[in-house]
């Protein structure tokens, strides 16, 4: 398995030497999120500033963006990198669209579907010079003359991963795409009863195999060099667990377990407001099964004996955030380097 890390910056500024850090930890990839900051801008500097590390987006939200505009960002992230780029790319969920980015919102699995066969239309009308006519229920683009179609570039096959939880886009991901961003509340259960069924469905209508995709997650991980580091990291780790445990999209994952039951009653203490309360729910064993606890030493033989055969490349759910962080991070790649 190949070890990434997530970055997450305030400002750009530190971006460059976020990233020369990362490739001199030698992990094998970075990834920018769409949170707080756009996640294409810390790419292009991480570009500039690497060598070998893929940089990818885990994930950026598509619907707010034409598939055209994100062609244009991707292609020429392509370039830049040198053909190290990684398009990822998530749907967010219905509020998310139409009252923070204020888009309209109809099914998002097609409505996917179509936007990555659009991106790929426009990235052949770019290499190939031939003309674009893409036409579809959501999406249309059929203008593309010379003044505003980039030049053809070395690497035009960019791989698309795509967020995934649910069947469709599972199944989606197996069909259409190069690699799967499966969300960090998971448990090897889920992977292995729910999602890889669903992706090798996917992998079987298009006629590929499991070797066609790469299936890669953040990971939640309790470690550290004394049991109150750890001890501090079990709540924190139990309090983004109730989080994400409180929100119906993630159901499937609790009902690999026979735990759905806990969604409504996250999602009543969250619109209370009842925080601590949430996380009082997640039991021992729910912590258990949704992330992996270990002292630094042992960290890469209990991930590895996890998730050998499900995973391609993870990071730990932990960003590198500023420079402020090598040591904890250093520890960390130490430990985890060569040995997964």
């Amino acid at each position: 398995m190949k070890l990434d890390i997530n970055v997450a910056i305030d400002t750009l500024r530190d971006v460059p030497a976020v990233a020369r850090d990362a490739e001199a930890l030698d992990f094998d990839g970075v990834w920018a999120s769409e949170t707080k900051h756009d996640p294409f801008l810390p790419l292009a500097l991480a570009a500039e500033h690497t060598h070998r590390v893929s940089l990818g987006t885990a994930i950026a939200v598509a619907f707010p963006r034409s598939p055209t505009v994100v062609a244009h960002t991707a292609w020429d992230l392509q370039a830049a990198s040198g053909g190290r780029f990684i398009l990822g790319l998530g749907t967010q969920v219905k509020g998310h669209n139409e009252r923070r980015f204020s888009v309209p919102w109809s099914a998002p699995g097609p409505r996917l579907r179509e936007y990555i066969l659009a991106l790929r239309a426009v990235w052949e009308c770019w290499q190939t010079g031939k003309p674009i006519n893409f036409r579809g229920e959501h999406y249309a683009i059929t203008l593309m003359t010379p003044f505003f179609a980039p030049a053809p570039i070395a690497h035009p096959r960019i791989p698309i991963y795509i967020a995934a939880v649910n069947a469709y886009n599972l199944r989606l991901a197996g069909e259409l795409c190069e690699g799967v961003h499966l969300h960090p509340f998971h448990s090897a259960a889920y992977l292995r009863e729910f999602a890889l069924p669903q992706i090798e469905a996917g992998l079987a209508k298009s006629g590929r195999t499991r070797a066609d995709i790469v299936l890669a997650t953040s990971v939640f991980m309790i470690t550290g060099g004394s049991d109150e580091e750890r001890a501090r990291t079990r709540e924190q780790v139990k309090a983004q667990i109730a989080f994400y445990a409180s929100t119906r999209t993630y159901e499937p994952v609790l009902a690999a377990h026979g735990w759905q039951d806990l969604m409504p009653r996250l999602h009543r203490k969250s619109v209370e407001g009842d925080w601590a309360g949430m996380a009082a729910l997640i039991t021992d064993e729910m912590l258990a099964t949704f992330a992996v606890e270990a002292p630094l030493e042992g960290l890469a033989d209990a991930l590895r004996a996890r998730y050998t055969g499900l995973l391609d490349r993870l990071a730990p759910y932990l960003p590198l955030e500023t420079r402020s962080d090598r040591a904890q991070v250093t520890a960390l790649a130490e430990a985890l380097r060569g040995r997964l």
